[in-house]
């Protein structure tokens, strides 16, 4: 007996083909879109920061040893304090961190329990979560006295103290990034260094962390690129001095607390004005160079294990 009630499938109003080209297409255009907006980025650093150009020597703007734009005898454009500054506070939170990213990285992927991930993961992702100006605060009222306290220091407002806030920082993207990496690395090589009478300590450290060492590497200098981007801690926690640092236990003024400082009280269409972008502008490819060669480390790091 025919059931005379069935009614045919219903043709679909856009087949396959034409989905997969329209999701290509719309990815395809949030692609440019991010390009675009970067150029646009860079475009608009360059074309601000040539009129302090016409006014101060190149040479003298990448050399110099003082940053004193609002003297009266002789203005004075030197970058060179504030880059040390910059890179001091980034190597010594990167000392800080890659240790204890690694470490944190390797307990994660291969000796916690499952309900030790459970717990782990998700506090280094409300980690990361945790607004620059509060991890400031609590480098004022908490890291600051206790350093100051075990080196003796008048305050603790120093290159250290930021070092250990931009540590804090850091390790989120260290610690998920390293994990990832030493998770993709094939089973066969836990299973082989195993099988040859090494402990599970051992076959981390000798076998997992050098075959995944690419994928660490790109985390480190992701890390670095998150240090050196920092504004608010650096700003609150360093003591913002702009001369030549001594030590680590002295303080501090980076690139990007510069111009979080002067940008809002300086007169507008002036050589200072335009100086500050031109520090915006040093800032922006020193990070879009970490952030490409860690890029290109990762990808040689994903092609490796395929």
């Amino acid at each position: 007996m025919i059931n005379r009630n069935l009614q045919p499938l219903k043709k679909p109003w856009i087949n396959s083909s034409t989905k997969d080209k329209i999701i290509h297409g719309f990815f395809f255009f949030n692609g440019l879109i991010s390009v675009f907006v970067l150029v646009g980025i860079f475009a608009l650093l360059v074309y601000t920061s040539i009129p302090a150009f016409k006014e101060i020597n190149l040479t003298s703007f990448l050399t110099g040893t003082n940053w004193n734009p609002t003297s009266y005898v002789k203005e004075e454009y030197g970058i060179v304090p504030m880059l040390v500054s910059t890179f001091m506070v980034t190597i010594g939170a990167l000392c800080i961190a890659i240790p204890l990213g690694i470490g944190t990285a390797a307990y994660l992927s291969d000796v916690a329990g499952n309900r030790t991930r459970e717990i782990a993961k998700p506090v280094v992702e409300i980690l990361a979560g945790i607004p620059s100006v509060v991890i400031g605060f609590l480098g004022i009222i908490l890291v600051g006295p206790f350093l100051a306290k075990i080196f003796g220091t008048s305050n603790g407002l120093n290159a250290l103290n930021g070092s250990v806030l931009l540590a804090v920082m850091a390790l989120p993207t260290i610690i998920s990034i390293s994990e990832d990496a030493l998770n993709s690395v094939p089973k066969n090589y836990d299973q082989a260094s195993l099988a040859l009478g090494a402990s599970k300590w051992q076959t981390v450290y000798k076998v997992k962390i050098p075959a995944a060492l690419s994928g660490i590497i790109a985390a480190c200098m992701l890390g670095m690129g998150r240090a050196i981007g920092e504004t608010m801690t650096v700003l609150m926690a360093t003591g913002c001095a702009p001369a030549m640092p001594e030590s680590f236990l002295g303080p501090v003024r980076t690139l990007t607390s510069s111009i979080a400082i002067e940008l809002g009280e300086v007169a507008y269409n002036t050589t200072h004005y335009y100086a500050l972008f031109a520090l915006g502008l040093v800032l922006f490819i020193i990070t879009f160079f970490i952030n490409m060669v860690s890029d290109i480390i990762l990808h040689r790091f994903e092609k490796v294990n395929r």
